[in-house]
């Protein structure tokens, strides 16, 4: 019998992504409160999925 392993996309802080996009964490947050980026929270922790900031790039370009 074959076994799958799923693979998670790693998750990201705001600062992190910020420093990629090269935004403040401001403009993230607004984006958040938008829902034009979607977050995962841990807590009060707030963590960005590498999938969906693909997908959140990919939705800009267009």
């Amino acid at each position: 019998m074959a076994t799958t392993t799923s693979r998670q996309s790693p998750l990201l802080t705001l600062v992190e992504v910020a420093a990629r996009l090269a935004v403040s964490t401001k403009t993230l947050r607004r984006w958040i409160a938008l829902e034009q980026l979607r977050i995962h929270r841990l807590g009060r922790q707030i963590r960005v999925a590498e999938e969906d900031l693909q997908t959140f790039l990919a939705s800009r370009r267009a």
